[in-house]
Protein backbone atom coordinates (compact mmCIF):
# COMPACT_ATOMS: atom_id res chain seq x y z
CA UNK A 1 0.00 0.00 0.00
CA UNK A 2 3.25 1.93 0.58
CA UNK A 3 3.79 2.23 -3.17
CA UNK A 4 0.41 2.82 -4.14
CA UNK A 5 0.16 6.10 -1.73
CA UNK A 6 3.45 7.60 -2.30
CA UNK A 7 3.25 7.15 -6.39
CA UNK A 8 -0.49 8.93 -5.45
CA UNK A 9 1.06 11.89 -3.51
CA UNK A 10 4.20 12.32 -5.35
CA UNK A 11 2.60 12.50 -9.27
CA UNK A 12 -0.23 14.40 -8.16
CA UNK A 13 2.02 17.48 -6.52
CA UNK A 14 4.22 16.84 -9.80
CA UNK A 15 1.08 17.18 -11.69
CA UNK A 16 0.53 20.79 -10.21
CA UNK A 17 0.64 23.52 -13.22
CA UNK A 18 2.86 20.59 -15.84
CA UNK A 19 2.19 20.63 -19.24
CA UNK A 20 -0.23 18.07 -19.28
CA UNK A 21 -2.57 19.82 -16.59
CA UNK A 22 -2.09 23.11 -19.08
CA UNK A 23 -3.37 20.55 -22.10
CA UNK A 24 -6.46 19.03 -19.91
CA UNK A 25 -7.18 23.00 -19.84
CA UNK A 26 -6.85 23.47 -23.65
CA UNK A 27 -8.60 20.60 -24.87
CA UNK A 28 -11.19 21.18 -22.58
CA UNK A 29 -12.25 24.74 -23.28
CA UNK A 30 -11.39 24.11 -27.00
CA UNK A 31 -13.62 20.57 -27.90
CA UNK A 32 -16.29 20.75 -24.59
CA UNK A 33 -16.52 17.56 -24.71
CA UNK A 34 -15.47 16.52 -20.41
CA UNK A 35 -15.87 13.23 -20.84
CA UNK A 36 -13.96 12.17 -23.76
CA UNK A 37 -11.00 13.85 -22.44
CA UNK A 38 -10.90 12.32 -19.32
CA UNK A 39 -11.26 8.92 -20.53
CA UNK A 40 -8.10 9.96 -22.89
CA UNK A 41 -6.58 11.23 -20.35
CA UNK A 42 -7.32 8.20 -18.37
CA UNK A 43 -6.04 5.09 -21.21
CA UNK A 44 -2.85 7.83 -22.08
CA UNK A 45 -1.93 7.87 -18.48
CA UNK A 46 -2.00 4.29 -17.82
CA UNK A 47 -0.44 3.19 -20.77
CA UNK A 48 2.35 5.78 -20.47
CA UNK A 49 3.20 5.10 -16.76
CA UNK A 50 2.86 1.44 -17.32
CA UNK A 51 5.28 1.63 -19.93
CA UNK A 52 7.74 3.89 -17.64
CA UNK A 53 7.28 1.38 -14.89
CA UNK A 54 8.45 -1.15 -17.06
CA UNK A 55 11.36 -0.01 -18.11
CA UNK A 56 12.23 1.70 -14.80
CA UNK A 57 15.54 4.13 -14.81
CA UNK A 58 16.94 2.39 -17.21
CA UNK A 59 14.80 4.11 -20.52
CA UNK A 60 14.21 7.02 -18.36
CA UNK A 61 17.32 8.94 -20.30
CA UNK A 62 16.76 7.49 -23.44
CA UNK A 63 12.86 8.58 -23.70
CA UNK A 64 14.19 13.02 -22.55
CA UNK A 65 16.75 12.10 -25.29
CA UNK A 66 16.51 15.32 -27.90
CA UNK A 67 14.20 13.26 -30.25
CA UNK A 68 11.63 13.17 -28.02
CA UNK A 69 11.70 17.10 -27.74
CA UNK A 70 11.96 17.56 -31.46
CA UNK A 71 8.55 15.47 -31.57
CA UNK A 72 6.80 17.18 -28.78
CA UNK A 73 7.29 20.73 -29.97
CA UNK A 74 6.29 19.60 -33.17
CA UNK A 75 3.45 18.11 -32.15
CA UNK A 76 2.49 21.81 -29.85
CA UNK A 77 3.33 23.50 -32.70
CA UNK A 78 0.41 21.42 -34.58
CA UNK A 79 -2.00 21.41 -31.48
CA UNK A 80 -1.66 25.19 -31.83
CA UNK A 81 -2.66 25.37 -35.80
CA UNK A 82 -5.49 23.14 -34.79
CA UNK A 83 -6.87 24.76 -32.12
CA UNK A 84 -8.44 27.61 -34.62
CA UNK A 85 -9.55 25.86 -36.82
CA UNK A 86 -13.64 26.11 -36.11
CA UNK A 87 -15.32 23.20 -35.10
CA UNK A 88 -18.50 24.15 -37.34
CA UNK A 89 -18.96 24.97 -40.72
CA UNK A 90 -20.23 28.42 -41.59
CA UNK A 91 -24.03 29.03 -41.55
CA UNK A 92 -24.17 29.82 -45.37
CA UNK A 93 -23.43 25.92 -45.98
CA UNK A 94 -26.73 25.14 -44.89
CA UNK A 95 -26.85 25.37 -41.31
CA UNK A 96 -24.93 21.92 -41.09
CA UNK A 97 -22.76 22.31 -37.61
CA UNK A 98 -20.64 19.00 -37.33
CA UNK A 99 -19.14 18.40 -33.97
CA UNK A 100 -16.06 16.65 -33.38
CA UNK A 101 -16.75 13.09 -31.93
CA UNK A 102 -16.73 11.75 -28.99
CA UNK A 103 -14.43 8.81 -30.27
CA UNK A 104 -12.31 11.35 -32.13
CA UNK A 105 -12.28 13.94 -29.07
CA UNK A 106 -11.00 10.67 -27.38
CA UNK A 107 -8.40 9.73 -29.33
CA UNK A 108 -6.67 13.12 -30.11
CA UNK A 109 -6.52 13.00 -26.29
CA UNK A 110 -5.11 10.10 -25.79
CA UNK A 111 -2.19 10.41 -28.17
CA UNK A 112 -1.63 14.16 -27.30
CA UNK A 113 -1.41 13.22 -23.82
CA UNK A 114 0.83 9.96 -24.50
CA UNK A 115 2.84 11.75 -26.47
CA UNK A 116 3.38 15.16 -24.13
CA UNK A 117 3.97 12.82 -21.03
CA UNK A 118 6.99 11.04 -22.73
CA UNK A 119 10.11 12.18 -20.88
CA UNK A 120 7.50 14.17 -18.28
CA UNK A 121 8.76 14.53 -14.61
CA UNK A 122 5.75 12.24 -13.84
CA UNK A 123 6.20 9.55 -15.89
CA UNK A 124 10.48 9.77 -14.68
CA UNK A 125 9.00 9.77 -11.32
CA UNK A 126 7.04 6.16 -11.94
CA UNK A 127 9.75 4.95 -13.64
CA UNK A 128 11.77 5.83 -10.45
CA UNK A 129 9.26 4.86 -8.08
CA UNK A 130 9.01 1.42 -10.04
CA UNK A 131 12.05 0.87 -9.75
CA UNK A 132 12.08 1.46 -6.03
CA UNK A 133 9.37 -0.41 -4.82
CA UNK A 134 8.95 -3.17 -7.31
CA UNK A 135 5.36 -3.66 -7.18
CA UNK A 136 4.63 -2.01 -10.75
CA UNK A 137 0.58 -2.33 -9.98
CA UNK A 138 0.34 -0.17 -7.13
CA UNK A 139 2.74 2.48 -8.66
CA UNK A 140 1.13 2.34 -12.20
CA UNK A 141 -2.12 2.79 -9.87
CA UNK A 142 -1.05 5.06 -7.65
CA UNK A 143 0.68 7.49 -10.39
CA UNK A 144 -2.67 7.39 -12.67
CA UNK A 145 -4.56 8.13 -9.79
CA UNK A 146 -2.31 11.04 -8.87
CA UNK A 147 -2.45 12.10 -12.79
CA UNK A 148 -6.56 11.95 -12.97
CA UNK A 149 -6.92 13.38 -9.36
CA UNK A 150 -4.98 16.92 -10.81
CA UNK A 151 -6.06 16.77 -14.91
CA UNK A 152 -9.96 15.47 -13.77
CA UNK A 153 -10.81 18.70 -12.26
CA UNK A 154 -8.72 20.86 -14.76
CA UNK A 155 -10.84 19.39 -17.46
CA UNK A 156 -13.73 20.89 -16.06
CA UNK A 157 -12.48 24.27 -15.43
CA UNK A 158 -11.33 24.54 -18.94
CA UNK A 159 -15.15 23.65 -19.65
CA UNK A 160 -16.15 26.07 -17.40
CA UNK A 161 -14.34 28.86 -18.80
CA UNK A 162 -15.74 28.05 -22.01
CA UNK A 163 -18.86 28.54 -21.48
CA UNK A 164 -18.24 32.04 -20.18
CA UNK A 165 -15.92 33.29 -22.94
CA UNK A 166 -16.17 33.40 -26.81
CA UNK A 167 -15.14 30.45 -28.56
CA UNK A 168 -12.77 32.35 -31.15
CA UNK A 169 -11.02 34.16 -28.15
CA UNK A 170 -10.70 30.57 -26.69
CA UNK A 171 -9.17 28.76 -30.03
CA UNK A 172 -6.30 32.18 -30.06
CA UNK A 173 -5.41 31.06 -26.09
CA UNK A 174 -5.54 27.59 -26.57
CA UNK A 175 -2.95 28.18 -29.97
CA UNK A 176 -0.72 30.43 -28.29
CA UNK A 177 -0.24 27.88 -25.20
CA UNK A 178 -0.09 25.41 -27.18
CA UNK A 179 2.65 26.91 -29.84
CA UNK A 180 4.11 28.82 -26.62
CA UNK A 181 4.77 25.06 -25.14
CA UNK A 182 5.51 23.97 -28.46
CA UNK A 183 8.52 26.75 -28.52
CA UNK A 184 9.94 25.99 -25.47
CA UNK A 185 9.94 22.49 -25.62
CA UNK A 186 12.10 22.81 -29.00
CA UNK A 187 14.16 25.69 -27.53
CA UNK A 188 14.82 24.74 -24.02
CA UNK A 189 18.21 23.74 -22.85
Amino acid sequence: MEAFLVSTGLVAIAEIGDKTMLLAIALAATWRRPVPIIAGILIATLANHALAALAGTLFAHFLSGPWMRWVVGIAFLGFAAWALIPDKLDDDEGGMKPQKTALAVFWATTVAFFLVEMGDKTQIATAALAARFETLPLVVAGSTLGMMLVNGPAVFMGEAAAKRLPLKHIRMAAAAGFALTGLWVLIAP
